[in-house]
């Protein structure tokens, strides 16, 4: 059978054959100018610190100001004391935790007993996803897998010890990851824990002085691609380097790889605990320590992560109600952080049956609530040139300079109704002084030297804009 005749302009074919032989010698020259495949392009950055360190953080995380830390594993099980219960029970015999240990479970009960009891038979992203929006919360970070080594998605490098073969049998990871994106404006994160207590290939190479690297390579290495690939996390929260030096987890190549060939290369921000000695000198943005709050400006992006539960990241049964902060205190966290340039990050423990607790739902809730007024001095601000007033008390300033705006943030409301600002310089006929939530002009007077008297408007309780905190907006002030 012969071939079948061409339809259309491929019968023109051959009468463009001499109008090609004449304009090819023209265009030939032209082919070195034009743009390079985007696959041979050379990789931006390389797998040392100084290339990335270079990184410019994507700019949506400084906008965000505020986020929510989630501690939900294994350990929310016990409840008792700390997210490091097994570290405390079993390595270090603390007595408080070998006696609870004694008095309510069997002889014999092992910590990866607690597994099929995390059952998060409550739990429903949709409802999470609905309060973390209402939280006036920007992102949220997950702990995919904290020191425990258990992970709460099936990691194909942690069998029979995740939480699609045991316990809860899905995927939360997943499940929280949908309803996040899908109900909520928030970044979706990841906390991932570099190194396991107990597992016997880390101890192996923690034995050899970490010349050895079976643990990082096979286990940990591995399931990062993972996690990234399948979850594409704008987030990504290390922690846990267990001592080890950055050429034993290999950071630097997993960030090159993550910043330049991964699904959120161009807007997923990274912390500082890679590896032994990087924690406040090395990654994206620095947290320092646990709770960091210097309370004075640094000349690098970092945040606060703290947790409402003062003494644990994780659920807690013996928790008494003092030892929550009071949204007084946490209100207090967000203004002093974002005034020094900082970001907070709050973190709950939900139970293991996958519900929040009423007192975190009811901090979360007041937040929202507070920034529902406030937000505008919060989110997308930047540090001024004081980040609190050197005359009165807990008065902390942000500013928006192309809308020529100051925030002044004040947590006491003064009983004779009068604010004193030490540091703004005001001008008559262009100064003007706002109370968020109010929305009316107030009077205000210079000092002789420097700072404005602002008189404050006259309001009951119930007419306050709202009850923790309140901002002044200040415009064309210097």
């Amino acid at each position: 059978m012969g071939a079948p005749e061409l339809p259309g302009p491929a019968r023109l074919v051959p009468p463009l054959l001499p109008l090609l032989r004449l304009l090819l010698p023209l265009l030939l020259p032209l082919l070195p100018l034009l743009p390079s495949c985007p696959a041979s392009r050379a990789a931006p950055f390389d797998p040392t610190w100084d290339s990335l360190d270079a990184r410019p953080l994507p700019a949506w995380f400084d906008r965000a100001k505020f986020g929510i830390f989630i501690h939900w594993g294994v350990f929310s099980v016990p409840g008792f004391g700390s997210e490091w219960f097994w570290w405390y029970w079993q390595k270090q015999k603390i007595p408080k935790y070998v006696d609870f240990m004694k008095n309510n479970y069997p002889p014999d009960f092992k910590y990866e007993d607690f597994a099929p009891l995390f059952k998060a038979k409550f739990f429903n992203a949709d409802k999470w996803a609905e309060l973390f929006q209402a939280s006036g919360a920007k992102y949220v970070v997950l702990t995919s897998k904290h020191h425990e080594g258990f992970t709460l998605w099936g990691s194909k490098y942690s069998w029979n010890w995740n939480a699609v073969d045991e316990g809860p049998k899905r995927d939360l990871v997943k499940e929280l990851e949908v309803a996040i994106r899908k109900r909520t404006d928030l970044r979706f994160g990841l906390y991932y824990s570099l190194f396991e207590w107990f597992h016997p290939l880390f101890l192996e190479d923690q034995l050899s002085s970490f010349h050895k690297q079976q643990f990082s390579s096979s286990k940990m290495l591995p399931e990062l691609y993972e996690l990234v690939n399948k979850y594409q996390p704008e987030v990504l929260w290390a922690d846990g380097d267990g001592g080890a030096p950055e050429d034993y987890w290999n950071s630097t190549g997993f960030l090159a790889w993550l910043y330049n060939e991964s699904p959120v290369r161009d807007t997923v921000v990274t912390n500082d605990r890679w590896a032994d000695g990087s924690i406040c000198k090395h990654g994206g943005y620095y947290t320092c320590s646990d709770r960091y709050n210097p309370g004075h400006l640094l000349p690098h992006k970092w945040e606060n992560c703290m947790t409402i539960d003062k003494f644990s990241w994780g659920y807690r049964k013996d928790a008494r109600i003092c030892d929550y902060l009071t949204i007084d205190e946490l209100v207090k966290q967000l203004v002093e952080t974002v005034s020094c340039g900082g970001n907070l990050l709050m973190n709950i423990g939900p139970t293991p049956d996958g519900t929040i607790s009423a007192i975190y739902e009811e901090r979360l809730r007041q937040m929202g609530t507070w920034l529902k007024v406030n937000g505008e001095a919060i989110y997308e601000t930047n540090t001024w040139r004081s980040q609190n007033d050197t005359v009165t008390p807990d008065v902390w300033y942000t500013s928006k300079p192309k809308e020529k705006l100051v925030y002044a943030i004040f947590l006491k409301w003064p009983i004779s109704g009068q604010l004193f600002l030490g540091q703004p310089k005001a001008t008559p006929g262009a100064t003007e002084v706002i109370l968020l939530g109010h929305g009316q002009s107030l009077k205000w007077v210079s000092s002789e030297q420097n700072g404005i008297m602002v008189e404050l408007p006259q309001l009951t309780f119930h007419q306050m804009p709202c009850k923790w905190g309140w901002t002044l907006a200040l415009t064309n002030v210097v």
